[in-house]
């Protein structure tokens, strides 16, 4: 019977064996070329290629696996759907970035690929080892992509929770084993240093202090070769692109330590410091890898959310007339797919509850513990927590864009966003290591003509004490760990210049309906102004054209909705109201202000939430009745507390608005505001040069959205003012803008303290080590230590 090849399911021919481990069980390939491509999406951690695609793939030519070193195989569309996103401008995608160091990796990575046609946006966070690319399918492929950044000496992969917590652990293994194999041989070195310096040996013969000194070289060569080795690369990797990074100057200075101490060891003359060149590198490990344990701490939070998603999910399946269950995986959920969700179970994806009620936690997005009741009709989210009874949900999202999977996205765009100050320590940064190696050289030279036994030493101290690590830190690290804690708050940064602008809003405006307000109207009254129709006929009528709207106003008419009444040519004037037509009438519905233009308006009804008109004649008027939100007062008492302004701009009549005036005292207040009207008002804030913070929730605030300096939508607000906002508050809560406002002025001030601290630190080492008063040991300790307070200080953000 003939067998089939794994990959690309031709006829295996005879007498042919050729094998690929794949998930732990040896799979059978037709030819070399199939069986080099298997081998490479296995060694590059893809297996889920084959555990996922929907057909088998093309019969590889014995001269691809070349072509395989690109990537290409990653251009598959089957496989590319689990992790890049559709955008406005083409394609997006987060990956996971091997053999960073520091912020010079990033910005070196940045660099490089922006010179790439095609790519429209390259954003590369050193902290969480990740970078966020947009590109032009049509003119770059993502293979082409990870080609590019492998050729500067990176390896970028897909990102994935799992595989970055399994490469965490391997470089932390590394770490751990280069720090084993240097401390030990460190303290074998410092033993032999400590009988020479005090005399132990010294009624030993020549050639026995030459087999000691000898031993010494022997334990420091692995020390630096093996220990030093991530220093040696980032080096390299640097100098391979014209570029100068912190490990260049650490890399010189270990080199000429040992290559001066070797010489002294082979032509017998000089002093050796092999224990200083010894405890230099150990010294450095640590502090490099205190360092690296601190931004996987931040990254972990991070990638932590991918994990909610669970591994599978039981949908739905029609058989013979029969519902089934079946088990699939959760990635391959299709929308309209029907799912069952169990008591205890995570949900597989987003989407409408369309049979039972449950309580959900969603206390991972939102932050808020409190359970939330589901019943049919109402949305649900992937990674929530079913409770204690059973759910079938409607899948409306596919995986790749569900809420969660856009909130990691938009998070890791927002953490990588590099605010002014960021930008001025990168042009710095660029230019202070030339400055360290020239004041290096200089500092060689003096002291070779005044002092030549100091000369090395001291030129050494130089080229680590003043190592900028510290800088290039300071702005990452803070906003990271920023970004989040507000992401564990329940509030989703979408715009990375957020936590930059936030500090200097000192103007909050706000919306009424919806966001001051519950928004969850309810009818009191209707008033019947023509004969012709009954109470019934003209609630029918209003809850037909209100169902186009997504304006809480609209939700009051739900309960009214008769299937039987429809409307055509239906217009939605954003901030004013609806039109459409029925059986040749022309019928409108909407607020006072606007209907009035066209139709003759009753004193009396001045005052009405809400008017029907047909063929421009009032036939109905409609009261309704909204809700304080229970910390309104609250939030707006804080504010003003803080010296900061507040004003209301709300399309409500001037009745409603003053109502709402006496229970909360802004301090300005606009009424009857129509979408223009709001823009001109936030405008004229704004010329009188306040920085202006808009919190809405409907449709007709997006075009002031687009105006303000910060634009924050409540997260029961509508998928148009989400989209077009700059922060979601998704625990829906109106305090969560004073965490807002109080956690990105802490990032800010943690911010200045970091590049505070880092450049006081090297404004006063390097005097002191070009003068001598620096020695190696306590140049390693002033680098290591200063680095680690700049990650220390901002991992305060997350307490």
């Amino acid at each position: 019977m003939s067998q089939d090849c794994f990959h690309c399911g031709e006829i295996i021919p005879p007498g042919l064996s050729l094998t690929v481990l794949i998930d732990e069980q040896a799979q059978d390939m037709c030819c070399l070329g199939c069986q080099a491509v298997a081998l490479a999406i296995v060694e590059n951690n893809l297996e889920d290629y084959y555990r996922f695609r929907s057909e088998k793939g093309n019969k590889i030519d014995a001269t691809v696996p070349n072509e395989l070193s690109s990537n290409q195989f990653i251009d598959d569309e089957s496989l590319q759907s689990e992790f890049t996103f559709d955008v406005e401008t083409g394609k997006e995608t987060i990956l996971s970035i091997d053999g960073m160091s520091c912020a010079a990796c990033a910005w070196l990575i940045e660099k490089q690929l922006s010179k790439k046609p095609g790519i429209e946006k390259i954003q590369v966070n050193a902290t969480t080892q990740r970078a966020t690319i947009a590109w032009h399918n049509d003119v770059i492929k993502l293979s082409e992509i990870l080609t590019a950044i492998s050729q500067i000496g990176y390896q970028a992969l897909p990102f994935k929770a799992n595989l970055a917590e399994q490469r965490n652990i391997q470089q932390s293994k590394a770490f751990i084993r280069r720090l084993g194999v240097s401390g030990i041989l460190t303290m074998q070195v410092m033993m032999i240093a400590f009988g020479l310096y005090f005399g132990a040996f010294s009624d030993l013969a020549e050639h026995n202090l030459a087999y000691l000194r000898g031993t010494s070289f022997v334990l420091t060569l692995p020390i630096v070769t093996f220990g030093a080795f991530p220093f040696y690369t980032g080096a390299l990797t640097a100098l391979k692109a014209k570029r100068l990074s912190m490990d260049v100057p650490v890399s010189i200075a270990i080199i000429l330590a040992f290559c001066a101490s070797t010489w002294a060891t082979i032509t017998h003359s000089g002093e050796v410091y092999f224990e200083s060149l010894a405890m230099f590198t150990f010294l450095l490990l640590i502090g490099k890898y205190l360092e690296f344990r601190a931004r996987a701490r931040a990254a972990e939070v991070s990638a932590n959310l991918l994990k909610l998603m669970p591994l599978s999910a039981t949908t739905l399946i029609t058989v013979n007339e029969q519902v089934q269950e079946q088990v699939i995986s959760a990635k391959l959920l299709q929308v309209n797919d029907q799912v069952i969700v169990k008591p205890g179970e995570t949900l597989p994806g987003d989407g409408m509850v369309i049979n039972g009620s449950s309580s959900i936690n969603e206390s991972m997005l939102t932050g808020e513990h409190a359970p939330v009741t589901k019943n049919k009709g109402m949305n649900v989210f992937a990674g929530t927590v079913n409770g204690d009874g059973n759910l079938i949900i409607e899948i409306s999202k596919a995986n790749s864009d569900s809420f969660l999977t856009n909130l990691i996205r938009l998070s890791e765009s927002a953490q990588a966003h590099k605010p002014a100050i960021a930008q001025l320590s990168d042009r710095i940064a660029q230019y202070f290591v030339a400055i360290i190696l020239l004041t290096a050289v200089a500092t060689s030279l003096y002291w070779y003509v005044n002092a030549p036994q100091e000369a090395f030493w001291i030129t050494l101290s130089v080229l680590v004490a003043t190592c900028p690590c510290a800088l290039s830190l300071a702005t990452p690290t803070a906003l990271t760990c920023g970004t989040i804690r507000l992401n564990k708050d329940g509030i989703m940064i979408k715009n990375g210049h957020v936590l930059e602008t936030m500090p200097k809003v000192d103007c909050f405006a706000f919306d009424k309906t919806g966001t001051l307000t519950n928004g969850q109207f309810a009818l009191t009254k209707t008033v019947l102004l023509a004969q012709q129709y009954d109470k019934a006929s003209v609630l029918a009528l209003a809850a037909a054209l209100e169902a186009h709207s997504e304006h809480p106003l609209a939700k009051a008419f739900i309960p009214y909705r008769d299937y039987a009444v429809n409307v055509d040519n239906v217009e939605v004037v954003p901030g004013c109201g609806i039109t459409a037509t029925k059986d040749g009438y022309q019928i409108a519905i909407g607020k006072t202000s606007w209907l009035s233009k066209s139709t003759q308006i009753d004193q009396q009804y001045q005052q009405a939430q809400c008017l029907l008109t047909v063929n421009n004649t009032l036939v109905a008027v409609f009261y309704l009745q909204d809700t304080l939100r229970n910390d309104t007062i609250e939030v707006i008492t804080c504010l003003h507390q803080k010296n900061l302004d507040t004003v209301l701009i709300s399309g409500d009549n001037s009745s409603g608005v003053n109502a709402f005036r006496q229970q909360v005292h802004l301090k300005q207040c606009f009424d009857t505001c129509s979408a223009t009207d709001k823009l001109a008002i936030l405008k004229e804030q704004q010329d009188q040069g306040k920085t202006v913070a808009m919190v809405g929730d409907g449709v007709n605030d997006s075009p002031v959205f687009a105006q303000a300096h910060v634009a924050i939508a409540m997260g029961s607000g509508t998928e148009i003012a989400k989209s077009d906002a700059d922060v979601i508050l998704l625990d829906n809560q109106l305090t969560s803008l004073l965490a807002l406002k109080r956690i990105s002025s802490k990032t800010a001030r943690i911010i200045k303290q970091n590049f505070a601290w880092a450049l006081t630190y090297n404004a006063i080492i390097l005097p002191l080590a070009v003068c001598g008063f620096i020695t190696p040991y306590m140049a390693v300790l002033g680098m290591s230590a200063s680095s680690i307070i700049v990650v220390s200080n901002s991992l305060r953000l997350l307490k």
